[in-house]
């Protein structure tokens, strides 16, 4: 793969894309360039009026409509507004947060990282005529998926590793849509990616010293432009397949241009991804339907 870039970004006019979280770091990155080249994005976003700000810049490409991943409610508002979509991009994301409760009762990060984008995936598959994708992380080599204790409810509660396994979360609904997709004979593709170590504000809400901390090794890290490339890449390249992982070509994946890369062995347990949607079905009510 060459350096690919947003320069190489093939032309989007007459296609919509919702991005999550769009209001800032890499969705905002992701939506302005995708607008850039012509596409119709859709901010979707807790926190609207800063959508707003972001869309006003863009312009008429964009549209901004309130999205609280947190809240069940609020994703089932969200897909029944959207008419048509040709790539839905699950990019919002919490990290490393204290432990607190979604609107429905989940874990925060395994409720707003993976069990958000499942409910709102499976609400507007019928309507995604190209690709889902979905950001995970280096993050995700941390984590375990839990079945008996998805919400840490009988664990002691650990921000990073609960961060974790929603990352690791979000690449196993990722390869077993993937499945699921192929299996019904679907022409819709599901595609992973993660931006290697980017400068963005996600770092700075952990309401720890890792705010700190993080803030310092921003200094290293590539800027959110760099680290939105991914994304856009899986969200656009008319040659990336289903079931594939983009991240960073650089060192361990830490910066550089997007390439295909590997995930960890957990990853690709078929017998917890299946557990895990299963589960996921149960606990957002969200039945995927898998028809032509």
């Amino acid at each position: 793969m060459t350096k690919w870039t947003t320069e190489d970004i093939v032309d989007q006019r007459g296609r919509t894309f919702v991005v999550t979280g769009a209001n800032s770091g890499l969705g905002e990155v992701t939506a302005r360039a995708l607008a850039a080249s012509g596409a119709h994005v859709v901010l979707a976003c807790r926190d609207v009026a800063k959508g707003q700000r972001v869309a006003a810049e863009i312009g008429d490409n964009a549209e901004v409509r309130r999205l609280d991943l947190a809240d069940l409610a609020s994703v089932r508002d969200f897909a029944s507004g959207i008419e048509k979509v040709d790539v839905l991009v699950n990019n919002a994301g919490v990290m490393a947060v204290p432990r607190r409760s979604t609107a429905d009762g989940f874990e925060m990060q395994i409720g707003t990282n993976h069990l958000g984008h499942f409910a709102l995936t499976g609400l507007l598959l019928d309507r995604v005529t190209d690709r889902v994708v979905t950001m995970s992380s280096l993050a995700h080599k941390l984590g375990t998926v839990d079945l008996a204790d998805l919400n840490w409810e009988r664990r002691r509660y650990r921000r990073w590793s609960a961060y974790g396994q929603s990352k690791l979360a979000n690449l196993l609904f990722t390869y077993e849509l993937q499945r699921r997709l192929t299996a019904a004979g679907s022409k819709v593709k599901s595609v992973a990616a993660h931006p290697g170590y980017a400068s963005t504000n996600l770092q700075s809400h952990t309401e720890s010293v890792w705010d700190r901390l993080m803030g310092i090794g921003d200094l290293f890290a590539q800027s959110a432009e760099m680290g939105a490339l991914p994304e856009l890449y899986a969200a656009t390249a008319p040659d990336v397949s289903g079931g594939t992982f983009i991240g960073p070509d650089g060192p361990f994946e830490q910066r550089g241009y997007p390439k295909v890369v590997v995930s960890n062995r957990k990853s690709r347990d078929e017998s917890i991804a299946r557990g895990l949607w299963a589960q996921s079905e149960r606990l957002t009510g969200v039945h995927y339907s898998f028809g032509s």
